[in-house]
């Protein structure tokens, strides 16, 4: 029951956010179950101490203190694969607007929503190209600039057709699209009529502008998943593929040999255990709603690639767009399903969406330790697996300053007294 205006716990607040501020997270419990102080200078942890033990080095007059009692302090998670120009559409009456105002505002949203789930990176697509040209990717140009110092939204660029005669012009946009300042060359081979030749020119042009590279791709074809392999491989900058749907429809002895492919050429993998991706047509087999899970036409498997040394990360996909009308794009949820599908333990599904995603992006790690970024998720509970279950309040860390809070309060009827039931009138998660 998260509140509709987001609000954190109780905190003593002696001061403003700012470059340069000191914030005091007291009373956090962290994963290994030690209790600590947390204090945050300029971006970064200065240090972590037994709870109480830092609370006179930070002014009472300067600063902001956060009381954490009953939060669990966990790295902040991130997104490695969002479609926020398409978000929030799913109840819309026609196809999507592709007004840049819109897109621009849906962007915004999304990216917010997200942030308030915890995430405080966020890698978007974006189709350029078809009739829309780059207006789209402007007005997510345009979110990115204004949601500066909340979240960090890095922007893929995406085309249509890169091959053939019909390319020509899909090419040069995302030429252009390059030169307007996007973070990742992206691309849709399965789309493509030459979808080796698609990602060929896709990889060409990032080696040239040093760009990432981010390929969608569900393809069940083995020979075309071991072809894209071989083409990344070695290559520099970084390439991820996903959500790799492909894979679950795959025999287990074949999935494998594809895994050790793509391990060998250092190829990252996404996968969307929630279900949904713009691109896909659908959140199920054959652009069908449903999302039946790992090994079912569900989402790439995260322990089989592991096991074969693929880094993998999770993410949220579909954020209530026509592949995925209620999706969330929580990354807490996509952590969730996976422990619950067996695909990894409570630890691991977390560091699927929080240090994996962050690799993904580029991003350096994070850790509850001295020195490092202060890009941290506090939520209501004590244990990794308790949070996955169910944390609904949460107190966003982004940049060594509070950028959001949510609080959620459940309180029982009077029939609980009537019944004899000894519980809390209220209870919060």
């Amino acid at each position: 029951m998260p509140d509709s205006q987001p609000q954190g716990p109780d905190e003593g607040r002696t001061g403003t956010d700012h470059d340069g501020a000191t914030l005091l997270l007291s009373g956090a419990r962290l994963a290994d179950g030690r209790t600590v102080d947390v204090r945050i200078t300029d971006g970064h942890i200065q240090a972590v101490g037994t709870a109480g033990s830092l609370a006179d080095t930070v002014p009472r007059d300067r600063g902001t203190r956060v009381d954490l009692t009953g939060y669990l302090l966990l790295p902040a998670p991130a997104e490695p694969h969002a479609h926020h120009d398409n978000a929030l559409t799913a109840d819309a009456s026609g196809p999507p607007s592709q007004d840049p105002g819109d897109v621009q505002r849906r962007t915004t949203q999304a990216a917010l929503l997200q942030l308030g789930h915890g995430a405080t990176a966020i890698r978007t697509h974006v189709r350029v190209g078809d009739v829309t040209g780059l207006g789209p990717l402007q007005a997510v140009l345009g979110a990115r600039r204004a949601l500066r110092g909340l979240t960090e939204l890095s922007v893929v660029a995406v085309p249509g057709l890169l091959t053939g005669m019909a390319g020509a012009d899909g090419l040069a946009l995302l030429r252009d699209a390059v030169r307007m300042g996007v973070d990742v060359v992206g691309g849709c081979p399965d789309l493509d009529p030459d979808p080796a030749g698609h990602t060929e020119a896709v990889l060409e042009l990032a080696a040239e502008h040093g760009r990432p590279v981010d390929l969608h791709t569900g393809a069940p074809e083995p020979v075309r998943l071991a072809r894209l392999a071989t083409m990344a491989g070695g290559l520099r900058p970084r390439v991820t593929i996903g959500p790799c749907r492909g894979l679950a429809r795959l025999p287990q002895d074949v999935a494998r040999q594809l895994a050790e492919r793509l391990a060998a050429s250092g190829v990252g993998v996404v996968t969307l255990p929630q279900g949904g991706c713009a691109y896909e047509g659908g959140s199920g087999p054959s652009g069908q709603p449903g999302n039946p899970g790992p090994g079912k036409a569900g989402w790439a498997p995260l322990r089989l690639l592991r096991a074969a040394g693929v880094h993998v990360a999770a993410g949220s996909g579909a954020l209530r767009d026509t592949a995925n009308p209620v999706g969330r794009g929580d990354p807490l949820e996509a952590a969730f399903l996976l422990a619950s599908a067996a695909e990894a333990d409570p630890d691991t599904a977390y560091a699927a969406v929080s240090a994996a995603a962050r690799h993904t992006l580029g991003l350096p790690p994070v850790r509850v330790e001295a020195g490092f970024p202060a890009e941290l998720l506090a939520v209501r509970g004590q244990t990794v697996s308790g949070v996955l279950s169910l944390g609904y309040s949460r107190v966003v860390v982004h940049r060594g300053r509070v950028v959001a809070r949510t609080s959620a309060v459940r309180e029982f009827c009077d029939a609980a007294d009537a019944n004899g039931l000894d519980l809390p009138r209220q209870a919060q998660g």
